[in-house]
């Protein structure tokens, strides 16, 4: 008798382990650790992750897994050993870690058939199996649970014979199209022609093409009625004849299928690319793990060495992931490698559709396909031979999950490719302080790329100083220079870039009366002016209000909104430049599935003249006729609550910066800012990282700062403020009794944001070098509140690496 140990959904700590389950006789060879399973718990029956498998249970009553979920392991045994790993490294729940493994369409609910994969038939599977099939190629799981024979299944599915399909109710089914074969040999095809009435003209047309056509043994239902231009009517009375037969054929969702990728060859590499990609060339053959840091300027040809190394993995027969920021570096980045693998690579990130995530995450698992390219998520690709993992733009936050369980994708890529033996590539043009001074430390090997290819020019920047424009009267957003070189682009059949640092039509709405600012009533935040249906909303909880007439507070009716959105800038630009042809790209207009892509795709085709737009256009863009990047607020972020503000500001103006003159036509750029003195902006107008490095790091040294110290923020929240104030008070002092002298704790205090969605919210800071122990002080925290999280609405956050303060 076997037993399972299984990870339950009941993410609670008192939970937070495996449970004991029997095995039930039927099922003794069939599960296999990484599968889900149903299973009894309490009163009710929930899914859980099947985590090993033992001979003995030291628990005499023990129940039964009630249903499976899968017949072959969603999750590998090195993704399980992964999930424990995160439990440990971020605090979370065992579960959190391994749902967030899979792909959504595997987290809803679902309906399982089981299929004869296209191209395969019912004679080749066992004897037993067999009869199940006679009337279709699938069979529906529910209907015969307890009469297939699931071992030869199992078996038949390891040959690749039968597959499982997951039917999600309402999101990703499997997608199939009609198929229409000859059952016949080309000479019966012939004669049955010719026996036909001349009024079946339709009839004998299509079993003509069947012997006419050279090499099709099948041809799609769709293509058939399009080339013959006939009924399906017709068709189907052949296939009743026998003389036919129609089966259904997979096909994956394929978010690029009517995209022709330009097949692109290796480039020749610059004497410099040579020189990086050698070490890591020698640890891809060497199979040995290293970190690499390629610090390279904008337009320094990372991208091609990147590829050229993927390439070498994939001639060894070994898998690569490569992560990028979120949707905004996908269109460009897919084209490169799509264009110059094929259909080796899958893609994963925000902007496919559940359906396409779930076929592009199992074209992995069938090991079909060789590299993944995708957002934070992909790290966690379900590869079993992995030869390289690349990081770009690896002082991204967005490769940092914000919630449960709070993991960096840098740190699982280095954990996994420990794991495989395999090199890690981080690349950046501004790399975080801490990868930095890991590679100054030689933690990390860095890999410096200081030449753009064809040793063009970085852009010149200007920066003007906005207060002395105010002071000269020009009242607009825009400075006198960056209208005139607008103008001059514009007339030259050039193109622009200007980038704004928020989304929205304006900040926020004030009286200039009394000086009230609307504010959200369930955080304290002040609300955002959208001018579409002149709403105001709040980007924190999603409350909405129209815009008022007047003043709640005075009643005066000199109420404005401040600060400048993209909608706004759009407006003005039309006013001062009505013969420009402006594309906006913010959050508003790239909402909808495809057009971050065509927005980009009419940019690049020349359709407009200026590219306006936020944080999305800030990266990975390469267009050849972009010789202008206006930045219109550079300061916006100096300004937050947050120690990396300064690190954020430089990186966002480099990044931007990078836009302009990455081909022929030299660059300019022009920085609008009110504190031209900081810096931040001062150093990035020289594009010099290395003075920014050094004097970032003399503040954090003073101010006990990563990467001298690490960080640990506990965020509280509740919906009475006094309640909140007092449990992270309480949690405050047991931490200074617990944790050295050396290790420095700041708080209680309320959060930059101090309200959000009707919740108060506290937090406090651990400053710490060496504290072997800080994570079981802090999981006893979690389990000395853990009833009245549980029962009092309190909510206990702890993030060990925050990424932001707010």
């Amino acid at each position: 008798m076997k037993f399972a140990s299984v990870i339950v959904d009941v993410p609670v700590m008192q939970t937070d382990r495996a449970f004991d389950y029997k095995i039930p006789d039927q099922w003794q060879e069939l599960i296999k650790p990484g599968m889900r399973v149903i299973v009894p718990f309490g009163s009710r029956k929930v899914q859980g992750f099947v985590t090993h498998l033992k001979n003995e249970s030291e628990f005499k009553k023990l129940k039964s897994i009630s249903e499976l979920l899968d017949l072959t392991p969603c999750l590998t045994s090195e993704l399980l050993n992964l999930g424990n790993w995160l439990t440990e490294k971020t605090l979370c729940f065992k579960i959190s870690a391994f749902q967030a493994m899979l792909p959504a369409a595997m987290k809803a609910k679902y309906e399982k058939e089981i299929s004869i994969p296209y191209g395969h038939n019912r004679e080749m599977l066992n004897e037993s199996i067999q009869p199940f099939f006679k009337k279709s190629t699938a069979i529906d799981w529910k209907d015969l649970e307890d009469k297939l024979p699931l071992r030869d299944i199992q078996k038949e599915i390891e040959r690749g014979h039968l597959e499982v399909i997951y039917k999600v109710k309402q999101k990703g089914n499997k997608k199939t199209v009609k198929m229409i074969s000859s059952n016949l040999s080309k000479l019966e095809l012939r004669e049955i022609v010719d026996s036909l009435p001349s009024q079946a003209m339709k009839q004998k047309e299509i079993l003509s093409y069947f012997y006419e056509t050279k090499n099709v043994e099948s041809v799609s239902m769709q293509d058939l009625l399009t080339v013959l231009n006939c009924s399906d009517a017709s068709v189907r009375t052949l296939v009743k004849k026998g003389y036919l037969a129609e089966t259904t054929k997979e096909v994956y969702r394929d978010p690029y299928e009517d995209r022709q990728f330009k097949k692109s060859l290796p480039l020749v590499l610059t004497t410099e690319q040579t020189t990086v990609i050698a070490p890591i060339l020698k640890n891809i053959e060497n199979n040995s793990h290293e970190v690499f840091l390629m610090y390279g300027v904008t337009g320094s040809g990372k991208t091609e060495v990147y590829m050229q190394a993927v390439e070498a993995v994939v001639r060894k027969g070994k898998e690569a992931i490569v992560l990028v920021p979120e949707i905004s570096l996908t269109p460009q980045m897919v084209n490169r490698f799509k264009g110059r693998f094929g259909s080796q690579v899958a893609v994963l990130h925000s902007g496919l559709s559940t359906g396409e995530k779930y076929d592009e995450w199992r074209k992995i698992q069938r090991k079909e396909v060789k590299m993944v390219v995708g957002a934070r998520s992909a790290i966690f690709a379900p590869f079993e031979n992995i030869g390289m993992i690349i990081i770009d733009e690896e002082h991204e936050s967005s490769y940092k999950q914000e919630e449960n369980p709070r993991y960096h994708a840098r740190d699982v890529a280095i954990y996994r490719a420990k794991k495989h033996g395999c090199p890690v590539v981080l690349g950046s043009a501004t790399p975080t302080l801490e990868s930095f001074a890991r590679a100054q430390k030689g933690v990390y090997h860095l890999l410096p790329l200081t030449e753009r290819v064809n040793n063009r020019s970085m852009p010149t920047v200007e920066i003007v100083d906005m207060r002395e424009e105010l002071r000269s009267g020009n009242r607009t957003m825009f400075s006198t220079l960056l209208l005139e070189q607008l103008d001059k682009r514009i007339q030259k059949g050039e193109q622009s870039v200007l980038f704004l640092n928020r989304r929205g039509y304006s900040s926020f709405v004030m009286c200039r009366d009394c000086g009230y600012v609307i504010g959200c009533p369930h955080c304290d935040i002040s609300l955002t002016y959208h001018r579409h249906g002149q709403k105001l909303k709040c980007h924190y909880c999603g409350h909405e209000e129209q815009m008022p007439n007047q003043c709640p507070e005075c009643q005066s009716e000199h109420i404005r909104f401040f600060g400048t959105g993209t909608q706004r800038v759009e407006e003005e630009l039309v006013k001062v430049l009505p013969q420009a042809r402006i594309i906006r790209m913010d959050v508003d207009t790239t909402g909808r599935k495809g057009a971050h892509e065509k927005l980009l795709t009419q940019f690049g085709n020349k359709e407009a003249d200026i590219l306006l737009g936020t944080q999305m256009i800030a990266k990975g863009l390469d267009f050849p006729d972009v010789t202008l990047v206006g930045v219109l607020t550079a300061d916006t972020m100096l300004h937050l609550p947050d120690f990396r503000a300064s690190e954020k500001t430089f990186q966002l103006l480099t990044q931007v910066s990078g836009r302009a003159g990455r081909h022929e036509l030299p660059g300019e750029v022009i920085v609008q800012t009110y504190t031209p003195e900081h810096y931040s902006v001062k150093l990035a107008s020289h594009h010099n990282y290395d003075i920014f490095y050094e004097t970032e790091m003399i503040l954090r040294k003073q101010h006990a700062y990563p990467p001298f110290y690490y960080i640990a923020l506990i965020t509280v929240s509740h919906p009475e403020v006094t309640k909140v104030a007092a449990v992270t008070e309480k949690i405050v002092h047991h931490l200074r009794r617990q944790l050295s002298s050396e290790t420095r704790i700041l708080g209680p205090v309320a959060s930059p944001i101090p309200r959000i969605k009707d919740r108060y919210r506290y937090q406090c800071m651990v400053k710490y070098k060496r504290e072997n122990n800080l994570n079981d002080i802090l999981k006893k925290v979690l389990e000395h509140y853990q009833q009245q999280i549980h029962q009092d609405d309190l909510s206990i956050s702890i993030d060990l690496s925050p990424s932001t303060m707010m």
